[in-house]
């Protein structure tokens, strides 16, 4: 890695455009935490069953995975910044709604389930679109020094949302959701308040293949399939996290402030890496350094799967989340900048109907692979396999491995 001029650092800092997007996309993200936590303590309050709060997760994923592809046409087809505003407005109305239904006393579990599909319908037509911002937002040449901190706004959120969420849910019901309503507004306004520096009106007609020219375009791009195939399977079998009550309770034998501690670790290494990228870009080696940090990924969650200290299971999941950012990073970098901006919605879309299912189906072959075999072989063998799908992918994109510089 070598360091950016001072002045370009400020610059990104001080672009006004940048600024209003980071700020926007922070406030949006750290909604969806907070609602994560107040939507599950809510549910499982008035059901006390496990099935029921289950839903909660299929009932938002449904419409995103969906929606999806239609979503990534509306991106490239209509004004992205207008698409973000509609999104985060929906989204705003339905946390209005859970808010006033909370404090009116009157809020059934239903209710909150179609409530939930909305935020499910809002993040599918959200996402694609405010990715394929970023690259009009960022000063010219600095779009890994912005992806890192724009990424890192969602690591801030993972951190602060479910604490905030937690801490207020105790005031009342309502108040989580009147935060997020208030805070999902303010994410519109400040989205609306963006100028791009590269605006590029999108042009192309709505035919059925057009709605999955994105997966076409991807697969003929061996370094975006490499990358974005490469973190579905990462993230696939490296899900150790989804285990972390198991480790919290049975293996380090600690309490549920433990569990707090363990569940940040990742983010705040994440966090503590977006900072070093956005002041060190990695420029060379840039496809190899994606693929040793999966690597690497891989080994802290056997090192995690192995502790029995508290401590190093601390350290071991800061290091993972610090590698996954590096990961991270690189592949919205290498997508955006090798993707024409015409077509960055549905990629986008694409990339994150990957990563969404990376996450949802990483959870489920944990928790199976847990049952059958035992959480410290599953977590453990889950870390090999990432290792190995690392250095397989070095074989099978040999063009992906070979990228030099992001430009």
């Amino acid at each position: 890695m070598s360091s950016i001029p001072d002045a370009g650092a400020k610059a990104l800092i001080r672009h006004r455009p940048f600024v209003f997007y980071f700020a926007g996309r922070g406030l949006s993200k750290l909604c969806y935490q907070v609602g994560a936590v107040a939507v599950g303590w809510q549910v499982y309050a008035l059901t006390n069953s496990a099935f029921d709060l289950g839903l909660v997760g299929l009932v938002q994923f449904i419409p995103t995975a969906a929606l999806t592809f239609a979503a990534g046409h509306a991106a490239d087809r209509y004004n992205r910044k207008r698409v973000t505003q509609l999104s985060q407005v929906a989204a705003a109305l339905a946390a209005a709604y859970l808010a006033w239904g909370s404090f009116g006393g009157w809020l059934t579990v239903p209710e909150i389930y179609a409530a939930v599909a909305v935020f499910g319908v809002a993040i599918a037509f959200e996402s694609p679109a405010v990715a394929a911002i970023l690259p009009g937002v960022a000063p010219e040449g600095m779009l890994q020094q912005a992806a890192a901190l724009s990424t890192g706004a969602f690591q801030i959120a993972t951190i602060a949302g479910p604490a905030v969420g937690g801490l207020i849910y105790a005031v009342a019901p309502g108040a989580p959701y009147t935060l997020m309503a208030v805070s999902w507004f303010a994410a519109a306004l400040l989205t609306g308040a963006i100028k791009l520096d590269r605006p590029i009106a999108a042009a192309e007609q709505s035919t059925f293949a057009s709605l999955f020219a994105g997966v076409g375009f991807v697969r003929r791009n061996p370094p975006i399939l490499g990358s974005i195939s490469l973190d579905l399977f990462g993230v696939l079998l490296g899900g150790a996290t989804a285990l972390l009550p198991i480790f919290a309770r049975d293996i380090l034998h600690t309490g549920p402030w433990g569990l707090g501690v363990l569940r940040g670790a990742p983010a705040v290494g994440a966090l503590a890496m977006g900072a070093v990228l956005a002041r060190y870009p990695i420029n060379r080696r840039v496809g190899m350094r994606m693929l040793q940090a999966v690597v690497t990924f891989g080994a802290a969650t056997v090192v995690f799967a192995l502790s029995r200290w508290l401590w190093l299971s601390l350290v071991a999941l800061a290091v993972l989340g610090a590698a996954d950012m590096v990961s991270m990073v690189v592949r919205i970098a290498l997508v955006q900048l090798s993707t024409p901006d015409g077509m960055r919605g549905r990629v986008g879309a694409v990339n994150y109907l990957f990563v969404n299912a990376s996450y949802q189906l990483g959870e489920f072959e944990s928790g199976l692979t847990a049952a059958l075999l035992g959480a410290v072989p599953a977590a453990a063998l889950g870390g090999v396999g990432t290792i190995i799908v690392a250095l397989l992918w070095m074989k099978l994109f040999p063009k992906l491995r070979d990228v030099e510089r992001l430009e």
